[in-house]
């Protein structure tokens, strides 16, 4: 007998479906891994040229001037992304830290900002301060916002040739946060990258990298872009990276940031870790096999719900910017019901049952399924969904593809009939 059906409870009539899926699948998961190998060697074609060795792994303690581990770290990001220079570290609370930290470092009274991939993600409403008065928002420090609408559900490359040139910090945000429109792939970012220096060569270029970090062969450093931001409990930190974020880019404008991540004249030569560096490095290591295990278990998921009659996005044989697979559940009871079995099927806190919440930052309620070792981490098996219509669910992460097939099986046996 299976152990899905033994132990997680499935028919054997979806079990037997889902090996048919699987076998459909092979040409996906096949070019899947065909990057992974392109990225993980490259990656250790990285380690080998900064010469990792064991000190670098070392706790330090007070202003760490000598903190060598701390340096190797963000050279070595430097590196893999292809920047001029990186700040890596710890103590960086999380993406939205790492977006506001690089975005407050860059602006300045009078600066002109543009979000070209129309409304940025929920949480940088605050940093941004364009929808209510928020003390130390960007529009607060005397910047001026905008936002270029999509067209189409993409960029609106026409548009962005003339807002462009009235803009001094481009917005590029590559995941689809909780907008229903398909994440860029760096092919786009390298177009509006194209386009904006032709308009305006002085613009910075900004990318919100999130999510999107070894999914393709490329980063969007490569495709033009003058800032990368990016989390470390994503897809950059492998699963074993316990906090932490990066941005990495020009190493003018990394100055820029690092003088407000501390303090002007002092930036990034003062920052201990007590905690050592071992996972941080392990982390961006694995981080190539850990995207590619995500990006399995999305299309799976894409392609199990489409077979039952949902909406997913992206598709399941469409090119992914991102790890992020979002599904139409049609109805409130849908979303908790998916919500709760992603939970369930999670090696920690499976017990938990999600509900409802107004969680800070966010507009609407939001229900979370986190069974995660690491809190809040989106790389290991998560999703969250506002509950508003049209009632999609995002779901990234899954370390390990099997846990998401079985995830994925239970909340379409729980969910099946009813729409």
């Amino acid at each position: 007998m299976n152990i899905l059906t033994t132990n997680y409870h499935i028919s054997p009539e979806l079990v037997k479906k889902a090996e048919e899926i699987e076998i459909a699948l092979k040409p996906q998961f096949e070019n899947i891994e065909k990057i992974q190998e392109k990225n993980q060697l490259w990656v250790l074609d990285c380690f080998r040229e900064e010469r990792i060795q064991p000190s670098h792994f070392a706790s330090t303690y007070g202003y760490g001037y000598d903190d060598t581990g701390r340096d190797k770290l963000k050279t070595l990001f430097a590196r893999i992304f292809k920047a001029e220079d990186a700040i890596v570290r710890p103590q960086i609370a999380s993406g939205t830290h790492a977006l506001a930290l690089a975005l407050q470092g860059l602006t300045r009274k009078g600066t002109r900002i543009l979000s070209a991939s129309g409304a940025p993600y929920d949480t940088l409403e605050g940093i941004i301060g364009h929808k209510k008065e928020v003390e130390g928002s960007l529009i607060d420090m005397g910047a001026t916002y905008t936002e270029l609408p999509l067209k189409n559900k993409r960029l609106d490359f026409e548009g962005l040739k003339t807002e462009a040139k009235n803009a001094d910090l481009i917005m590029l945000q590559r995941s689809r946060g909780y907008q229903d429109r398909p994440s860029l792939l760096v092919s786009e970012i390298k177009q509006a990258c194209d386009i904006i220096k032709s308009a305006n060569e002085n613009a910075i270029i900004f990318v919100d990298n999130c999510y999107g970090e070894f999914v393709e062969e490329m980063e969007p450093i490569e495709a033009g872009a003058d800032i990368i931001v990016g989390s470390l409990i994503k897809n950059a930190g492998g699963g074993i990276a316990p906090t932490g974020a990066y941005i990495a880019g020009k190493k003018e404008l990394i100055q820029k940031i690092a003088y407000r991540m501390t303090a002007p004249g002092i930036g990034e030569e003062v920052g201990s870790y007590a905690g050592g560096y071992l996972p941080f490095f392990q982390g961006i290591f694995l981080a190539p096999q850990t995207v590619a295990q995500a990006l399995k278990g999305a299309i799976f998921a894409s392609k199990v719900l489409e077979e039952f009659g949902y909406t997913p996005s992206p598709r399941y044989n469409e090119t992914r910017g991102c790890i992020i697979q979002s599904v139409c559940l049609y109805n409130k009871e849908n979303l908790v019901e998916f919500c709760r079995q992603i939970q369930a099927v999670s090696p920690v806190e499976a017990f938990v049952t999600p509900e409802p919440w107004a969680m800070p930052g966010y507009t609407d309620e939001v229900i979370m399924a986190a069974g995660t070792f690491i809190q809040g981490a989106s790389i290991e098996l998560s999703g969250d969904a506002p509950i508003r219509e049209p009632y999609m669910f995002y779901m990234q992460g899954g370390i390990v593809y099997h846990q998401v097939k079985a995830a994925i099986l239970c909340a379409v046996q729980k969910m099946k009939g009813d729409k």
